[in-house]
């Protein structure tokens, strides 16, 4: 397994990390909404214009080559994980939301992967899960009332869903197109299904300085930068490994938190942060005494 993967997928999720500090930061009266298709449409923009200016190929050849079934279901995925995320956060609250949606991603990834692909994750992952979700989980919580609402954990768990096929779908495109094609494509897709809400939303704030600000950083590095990388890390890894490791998210969250918006750290959120990195290193570190009996029995291979 191409250990620059890790590296990669890591590095998508502290940039969405920056997400809700971006949000925090935006004019009042936006709206998370409108700021979930906002970042698409600027991300899209953004990632079709790598896709133009990279390496030189025949652009409209490669555009035509994708297959369309594929693309549309990573496509209409995304903009459901948009719109159900909210939704679901909306109704049931942000604690239990956040817990249900993010938490149920890893593992539905892992039994898409496990039926569509044919891969095992094996305990590492399950275990490197189990402390991760268990992390979020403290630190969804810590100073939240708890609101249950049937309907509203059904649509996290749905944005969850989304996520994971997403997910999927995209590692199967990146077996056999360029990443910043792929990428490009459905998040431009994506966008145009979402413009249409826009319609319904007062964007009075985003002709303030923050707002754009705030939109350009959502649009420029947590989505088109992320999901470059993402992408790329997608491609060496596999799917339930991707999606687990993007938990370092409410990590890189949580973190920013305190450092940049001055909020105070807990001992439970503390405790989670540490449990989601402690997943984080046990899924991407792997044992010396490995490395140790590879060297010295060749004959010998143990399964992570």
């Amino acid at each position: 397994m191409d250990r620059r993967g890790f590296l990669f997928v890591i590095s998508a999720a502290m940039l969405w990390g920056t997400t809700g500090t971006a949000q925090a930061l935006a004019p009042q009266g936006a709206q998370p909404l409108a700021i979930g298709a906002l970042r698409l449409i600027v991300g899209g923009l953004a990632l079709l214009g790598v896709f133009w200016l990279g390496p030189k190929r025949s652009r409209a050849h490669a555009l035509a080559r994708l297959p369309f079934w594929p693309v549309m279901l990573a496509a209409v995925c995304m903009a459901l994980y948009q719109v159900l995320f909210f939704a679901g956060v909306k109704m049931t609250g942000v604690a239990v939301g956040t817990i249900v949606g993010i938490g149920s991603s890893p593992v539905l990834a892992g039994l898409l992967g496990y039926l569509f692909r044919g891969e095992r994750p094996g305990w590492r992952w399950g275990a490197a899960t189990l402390l991760a979700v268990s992390g979020c989980t403290l630190l969804a919580l810590t100073g939240q009332e708890i609101h249950i609402d049937l309907l509203g954990m059904l649509l996290a768990i749905g944005a969850g869903a989304a996520y994971a096929t997403f997910s999927l779908a995209s590692k199967d495109l990146l077996e056999t197109y360029p990443v910043d094609l792929v990428m490009a494509v459905i998040f431009c897709l994506g966008a145009l299904l979402l413009a249409p809400l826009l319609l319904t939303q007062d964007l009075g704030w985003l002709l303030q300085p923050r707002g754009m600000g705030a939109i350009l950083h959502l649009g420029l590095f947590a989505t088109a930068a992320a999901y470059l990388l993402f992408g790329k890390g997608l491609k060496l890894i596999p799917l339930a490994t991707a999606v687990t490791l993007s938990l370092a998210e409410p990590l890189t969250a949580g973190t920013l938190g305190v450092l940049v918006l001055g909020e105070k750290l807990s001992l439970l959120a503390g405790i989670g942060i540490a449990m989601i990195f402690s997943g984080l290193v046990v899924l991407s570190v792997r044992r010396s005494t490995r490395a140790k009996i590879n060297m010295t029995n060749p004959e010998i291979h143990l399964r992570d």
